[in-house]
């Protein structure tokens, strides 16, 4: 049974791919992910969202890992697949688990980050949970989420993210040089967001190799939970 596999940027979806895995990336348009993952999903058993997203609650770092006990979207919140998910927390032993926002718009600032912590109870926020849980609900199709960490609740980040992803989920670097030639006093955070994105990146590699080739549906596949 193939694994259709929900994330940002066509870098994740590399990491993400593979015998099995079927990945999607949204490049932050929530209406285009929605049909894309409607017509994808004719071809799957089941629905993951995956990737790196922003830390809600406080005490999430970049590199710490969230699954999703529930995503929250259009105001409700729906539970995981009860299964799925504890085969997921057994082999990242270290996550947080809780809900997690589904957003159509980037929360970059820590007071939005905050007063949506406030309001949902949520660890964790990514622009394509929402999409793919309504997909999966709609399809009758098992679904879970887990989320890497690449900004913490109390950091602001940079207004040259918002123009960083193209809307095939590639890296728009022109997009964001241009946002920075206009106001250079971004640098040092744009920097820092750099570095704590990448750690999220090789968090999701490792994450991937633990999660093996079922993406911790242990029903699709057996194998060691402490994978070398």
């Amino acid at each position: 049974m193939t694994i259709l596999a929900v994330t940002g940027l066509r870098r994740e979806a590399r990491i993400l791919e593979g015998p099995g895995v079927t990945a999607v990336a949204g490049g932050g348009r929530p209406e285009a992910l929605e049909t894309v993952l409607t017509s994808a999903a004719a071809e799957v058993e089941s629905v993951i969202s995956i990737g790196i997203g922003g830390a809600l609650a406080p005490g999430l770092r970049p590199g710490d890992w969230v699954v999703a006990t529930s995503v929250i979207a259009d105001g409700s919140q729906t539970p995981t697949d009860t299964a799925w998910t504890a085969g997921i927390r057994a082999r990242l032993p270290a996550a947080r688990m809780g809900s997690i926002l589904g957003s159509d718009a980037m929360l970059t600032r820590a007071a939005d980050k905050q007063a949506a912590h406030q309001c949902w109870q949520a660890l964790a926020v990514d622009m394509e949970s929402h999409v793919a849980v309504r997909v999966a609900g709609r399809l009758g199709l098992r679904f879970a989420a887990v989320r890497v960490i690449s900004d913490s609740a109390d950091q602001d980040l940079p207004a040259a993210v918002k123009v960083g992803m193209k809307p095939d989920g590639g890296m728009a670097l022109g997009a964001v040089l241009w946002a920075l030639a206009r106001d250079p006093a971004q640098l040092a955070a744009l920097m820092r967001t750099g570095r704590d994105a990448e750690r999220a990146f090789r968090a999701l590699a490792d994450g991937r190799r633990l999660l093996g080739p079922g993406l911790g549906r242990a029903d699709l596949v057996k194998f060691p939970l402490h994978v070398g």
